[in-house]
This record gives structure tokens, sequence and C-alpha cells, in this order.
């Protein structure tokens, strides 16, 4: 495909959120799209922390089961440039569409700024490449939906980078869940809490030399440079990322959804937060108490509840640990970290000895590693596209109920916030006007 005919995205992948009536969260079925020799030749798009130490040192590591880095892409000419000598060599380039348009290529891994996960992921898919893409899979809820339909209707395989998916202690400690080990689990109560950096009150000023702002701003609309809008500091802006619900926060929604068994969206959400420490130019939310109602067919026994706090400026955490998911089931309580911490109770706490035959910790080795297999044996990813919908949503709905300060009712068959047309209108976002990565509604 051209870069002339790359300007925009097939239109009949597009549809928005009012389509997805008629659209399922089922996984697609897999075309095999590897070279004859069973290697996958990938692009590593985004040099930053994790997409150094993580996408590339993870890739090197399974380096010996053929998979071969031959493009780096980052805006920013050091991180790409060093990339580039990380990855073994590898073609380092500026702009995504290069590696696009190079058919030798299977798979490209994402580790933007949110606000480019699924305009490059789309466009991926489109040239025919497999994906994945860092957490949360998308910048708000229309685009996770896109990436949805576009996966379905291309074929190509998405991997998630909720890392815990590709985990046998996770994977364990989830199937005790579903077969009943405390019972119903009717409550997942999870959190994030740690301490971040202040960013400072800055005004805008020029780009550092070597750093293309205008690439990096890609499809957002666009603004003027500013010192703590963009390595790492993006996270805490609106046009660009999704605060740290998005952030840190979409593993912990990530396992607890996964935990209670919930294949479908909420439907009542009750938020409450805003700045509570941070005086400075953030304009997410610091301090966050989110509560999320599956309600089932309405009967006892049919309903769930997912309980989420966010508190980006303690060190105080229950368990001793900066994320993690406690379940409540009427025969008692497990609790599982990331951090690799496990414990299982019985009724009136009684300890119970029961555990997964590995500890349950995040590897995005493991994760790319369960990505790469998918290609090569057209078989279901671990973190396939819905599922990461499904729980991204979950920080999209928070942040919108933050920015709006008011709980809402969600219709989770056609993606759309009833009764509340300013919360709703949050649920996708402006692009800047003519870029040639802007999804396209059909």
């Amino acid at each position: 495909m051209s870069l002339k005919n790359r300007r925009h995205f097939i239109t009949d992948t597009s549809l928005g959120v009012a389509g997805a009536t008629s659209l399922s969260l089922s996984a697609p079925k897999f075309v095999h799209a590897s070279n004859s020799n069973n290697r996958v030749r990938i692009g590593v798009i985004g040099c930053g922390g994790q997409g150094s130490s993580g996408h590339i040192d993870g890739l090197r590591t399974l380096g010996n089961k053929n998979v071969e880095i031959v493009y780096v892409c980052d805006p920013d000419e050091r991180r790409r440039t060093e990339a580039a000598k990380r990855a073994g060599g590898a073609k380092a380039v500026n702009d995504l569409r290069v590696i696009l348009d190079d058919q030798n290529i299977d798979a490209v891994t994402i580790a933007t700024p949110d606000h480019w996960h699924v305009p490059a992921a789309l466009l991926a898919m489109n040239a025919d490449k497999h994906v994945y893409v860092e957490k949360p899979c998308s910048h708000n809820l229309r685009e996770g939906r896109l990436l949805v339909e576009c996966s379905q209707r291309t074929q190509k395989i998405v991997q998630h980078g909720t890392q815990a998916r590709s985990n046998k202690g996770f994977i364990e400690a989830v199937q005790m869940l579903h077969d009943g080990v405390i019972g119903d689990v009717l409550t997942a109560k999870a959190w994030n809490i740690q301490r971040r950096n202040h960013i400072g009150q800055k005004q805008p000023s020029a780009p550092p030399a070597g750093f293309d702002f205008d690439q990096w701003t890609g499809p957002a609309p666009k603004l003027p440079f500013q010192e703590n809008r963009h390595h790492y500091n993006w996270h805490w802006w609106y046009n660009f990322g999704t605060g740290d619900l998005g952030n840190d926060g979409v593993h912990e929604f990530d396992m607890a959804r996964w935990g209670l068994g919930m294949n479908t969206h909420p439907t009542n959400i009750s938020v409450c937060g805003g700045k509570y420490y941070f005086d400075d130019d953030q304009e997410f939310p610091d301090t966050v108490t989110a509560t999320f109602e599956y309600p089932g067919d309405g009967h006892v026994g049919n309903r769930r509840q997912l309980i989420f706090e966010m508190r980006i400026w303690s060190t105080n955490y229950p368990y001793n640990v900066d994320g993690g998911v406690e379940f409540l089931g009427t025969k008692g309580k497990m609790f599982f970290s990331r951090r690799g911490k496990f414990q299982l109770w019985g009724e009136r706490n009684k300890p119970l000895t029961q555990k997964p035959s590995v500890t349950p910790e995040m590897n995005v080795v493991n994760n790319l590693a369960a990505w790469l297999e998918a290609i090569r044996e057209n078989t279901k990813p671990t973190a396939p596209a819905h599922e990461a919908h499904l729980s991204a949503s979950l920080c999209h709905l928070a942040n919108i109920a933050c920015r709006t300060n008011q709980s809402f009712t969600f219709d989770s068959s056609s993606e759309r916030i009833l009764d509340n047309a300013t919360a709703n209108a949050l649920l996708s976002r402006s692009y800047r006007d003519g870029h040639w990565a802007t999804p396209e509604e059909s």
C-alpha cells in the first residue's frame, strides 16, 4: 500500500460508537501471515522506556525463536538512534509509514503515547501487519471499538500489553476463582497507589533539537511544545494520555474484570475524584474512587461490582503493595498482585493452602512470546483486542465521570452514556484537521 493511498483509513472498517450494536466482542479467526521460514520480521514503533527495555529487549531475548527487529521508529532522533543499536542494527526511521510500506514486515509493536495507539494499530492492520499494542489499548472508548472492528475485519492478531494474561500463575488463580474456590465472586476491589512526581508549571517553548514534535503530535489537536507534556509526562494531558487510570491502573482493571468473569461493559458507573494533591499542570485526577456495576439479568446472585481506588500521592498500600486486586466471594477471599503476591482465605478469614503452581507475576517477554506463538500457530492471543477494549473502557469511563463530576448509566450494547450529552461527547475525541492518521467515520 502506498503512502498516498494510506492517507485515510478504509472507511468501512472505521464504524463509530453508534454502530457498535451489531458487532460482537468475540475474537476473530486468524490467518497466518508470516513468511515461509516462520521468521517474524518486526518493526518497533515508539522507543521510550517500554519500547526499548520492554519491547526491544524482550524481542531480543526471544531472538532464538526466529524473531528479527528490522525497524525502530521514533520522532526523537536520539531515542531511535540508541534503539537501533539496542536492537542489533535495525533501521531507524522517523515515520511509521516507512515500516508499513515494507511488505516484508509481518508485525509491529506499538509503545507510543496513548494518542497514537489506535491510529498506528489500524494503519498497521490495514497494511497486513499483526499488532502488539501497549496498555491502554486506546486513548478513548470509541477508538477501542475501532481496534476491535479492524482486528475482526482484517483477521490480524492484536495482543495487548496487559501482561498478566500470559502468566501461568495468574491464569491458574483466575481459574480457581471461576471454579468456585471462594464461592460466587460478587465483588472485586482493585487499587493503584503510589507516589508520582510533580510536573511543575511550564510555559510553551521551542522543542529540543532532534525532536520532531509535529510528528509526535500526530492526529491529536496541535498544541505548542511544552517541556512538561512530552516524554513520559504526556500521560497527564487530555490530548495525549489517559492519566494513571490508563497508565498503571489498567493492569488492575483488567485483572479485576477477568477474575469477576465479566465479558461485557458495566452499566452503572459511580465515581468521585480530582486533583487533591498535585498543584501543577496535570489535567488528570490524582485521587479516584470508582465503582462499576455489572447487573447481569438483574436478579439476585447475578450482579457484580468492581471497585477501584487510585491515590498517586501515597506510599501506604493495602497488603503492602502498590497495585493489587482483592476478590470477595460468598465463601472466602483471594488477593493477588502483579508484584508476585498471592493469598487465599476461606470463610471467617481461615487461611487456605491452595495456590497457583507458579508465582503470579507480570512479564513482558511472556506476553510477547504468547503473541508470536499466536501469529505462528493461527491461534487466539492471550490478551486480544476485545478483552483489551473492555478493560481499557473502564479507565475511560472513570476519567469521563471525573471530568464531568457526574455518575451515569452506560448502554453496553450501543456503547453510549445515557441522558448525558456532555459525558457522551467524551467517549471520542477531536482530531487535528486533515491529519493522515485520523480515523474516519463511515
